[in-house]
């Protein structure tokens, strides 16, 4: 199931603006902040679908019969562009576990690249809500090789998918090469990859625009 946040106008358009935008993007705290925003959006939509259970809680005049979850998610990210993200949601799912995966694409002379996994921290994940963030979906080999080894961890009850701005041939690796079920919430969904693997329009390097350019 594809959810596109943007699909309807909401202030999540606005966001989507600002982190497209060359001369915004030279301002990296609202860069990051845009992206935390993305990930709170997309945290309160994934909220809506999970279980809740009655609580009573004890106010000063009385008691009150309040919905509350009924277990809190694990939320994963694919270090470094996910943080900002994975913070947003993080800040919503606050009581929630978290998982840690590094993915970054090692590159050849001739101009291919492999995904290289080189860590990866997670509490079991059987029978669990799985949250994995990242801000763009571009080919979506990088997604499928983390959660293949999240999924060493155990089988999720379901998988949440967030990401930032998503290509239709990344979005088509996902439903060809995940066996498991999963809901993909994605902000903004463009057309063209190029043969470089850059989403277009796209928004450039998602990490450097956080952090800061990678030699």
């Amino acid at each position: 199931m594809i959810h596109i946040l943007s699909e309807h106008n909401s202030i999540i358009c606005q966001y989507i603006a600002e982190i497209r935008d060359v001369q915004i993007q030279n301002d990296r705290m609202r860069f990051r902040r845009n992206l935390e925003r993305i990930g709170e959006f997309a945290a309160v939509e994934i909220s809506k679908t999970m279980e809740y259970v009655n609580k009573e809680v004890i106010t000063p005049l009385g008691t009150a019969t309040v919905p509350v979850l009924k277990e809190q998610p694990i939320i994963a990210t694919i270090l470094r562009a996910g943080l900002p993200l994975h913070q947003g949601v993080l800040n919503y799912f606050d009581h929630a576990d978290n998982a840690f995966i590094s993915a970054y694409r090692r590159h050849h002379k001739d101009g291919s690249f492999e995904i290289s996994l080189e860590y990866v921290s997670s509490p079991g994940i059987d029978g669990r809500i799985l949250i994995l963030t990242d801000p763009m979906l571009a080919t979506g080999q990088s997604m499928v090789k983390t959660i293949r080894a999240l999924f060493e961890k155990g089988k999720p009850a379901k998988l949440h998918i967030i990401t930032t701005i998503a290509s239709m041939e990344g979005i088509e690796y996902l439903r060809t090469h995940l066996s498991h079920d999963f809901e993909l919430w994605v902000a903004a969904v463009d057309e063209e990859l190029t043969a470089q693997a850059y989403i277009v329009p796209g928004l450039g390097d998602a990490g450097d625009l956080a952090f800061g350019e990678k030699s």
